[in-house]
């Protein structure tokens, strides 16, 4: 038998999911009858699958000490260096500039450097983060960016932060806003453009349709033109929906693909005039709650830039405010 006293970073999760995550070598067919036959209780008493858990509660596994196989653990996230640009930091949450060219999570061909693995190591040296401690819940990323596209990724350093940041980015109550540079000048200053994206997972590439389909999402993406030279825009972009590539194809849908974009632009031709990662960067937030913000009300109301991105100021001389 094993008894795990339940912690702020598990509270509210569904006592299935929490059995997956302490004991996940158990089957869940097992877990399943016996939580049915009160070998899993809470609080000394049978519990339904579907329980949530609150901070405080008592759960007892009465399972085959086969299950609880403790293995010597192997933290990845200590093969990331820790070396990260902060925007912002309290006990809750942690903005970071992400630096173009670095992955946010691991995937099949990276998974020693990424942007979470550099948090929980920075959290970890810390003493904010303690894998040994917890017993479900990591640092985790509320948002995520294209490897290839700088700016801020928001971290949440608990559960409770993590649930709220995921509900805030949901309703649009966390406004985010882009720079970035494209070929061409519009003929429009400011514009909502509209249209349907559909995602080929093979090519990792989206294409857009003037048209709905059964197969597509609809995007809207809100640009205004801030400076024009040398047949380049500097544009400020909004996001009314948040799809995969969304900004990078819909500029390009409309002639005006990003500068050193290799899926949507003219690439070669870029490299030659010395630039060979898309011009786009994530480089302002505000926090604009309109329903109540639990633990992170403190940040209604607030924004944040970072200090400087390369190309409005190389190419255009703009300054950050």
């Amino acid at each position: 038998m094993k008894s795990f006293t339940i912690t702020k970073n598990d509270a509210s999760l569904r006592l299935d999911k929490f059995i997956v995550k302490v004991c996940p070598t158990l089957p869940q067919g097992l877990m399943y009858k016996y939580i049915r036959t009160k070998r899993i209780k809470v609080n000394g008493k049978r519990a339904e699958i579907s329980t949530r858990l609150a901070v405080g509660d008592l759960v007892e596994a009465y399972i085959n000490d086969e299950f609880f196989v403790e293995i010597a653990p192997k933290y990845d996230f200590l093969s990331s260096p820790v070396r990260l640009n902060i925007v912002y930091e309290d006990e809750n949450i942690l903005l970071v500039d992400k630096e173009q060219g670095l992955i946010v999570h691991p995937d099949k061909n990276e998974y020693r450097d990424t942007l979470i693995g550099r948090i929980q190591h920075y959290l970890y040296n810390k003493g904010e983060y303690d894998p040994k401690k917890e017993q479900s819940f990591k640092p985790a990323l509320a948002n995520r960016i294209d490897r290839n596209t700088g700016g801020i990724v928001i971290a949440a350093k608990n559960a409770e932060a993590l649930r709220i940041l995921c509900d805030k980015i949901k309703s649009r109550e966390i406004d985010k806003r882009y720079l970035a540079v494209i070929h061409g000048v519009p003929k429009q200053k400011s514009q909502t453009l509209e249209g349907y994206l559909e995602k080929n997972q093979d090519k990792n590439k989206v294409y857009l349709s003037g048209k709905k389909n059964d197969r597509n999402l609809t995007i809207k993406t809100k640009y205004k033109v801030i400076a024009s030279q040398n047949n380049l825009s500097l544009i400020e972009v909004e996001l009314i929906t948040g799809r995969t590539h969304q900004i990078r194809a819909h500029m390009a849908s409309i002639g005006h693909a990003l500068l050193g974009d290799g899926k949507y632009g003219k690439l070669a031709a870029d490299k030659k005039m010395g630039f060979d990662k898309q011009a786009l960067y994530s480089y302002k937030l505000t926090f604009d709650f309109n329903t109540d913000g639990g633990i992170l009300q403190y940040l209604n109301g607030k924004t944040f830039t970072v200090k400087k991105v390369w190309f409005a100021d190389q190419l255009f001389g703009y300054k950050l405010k």
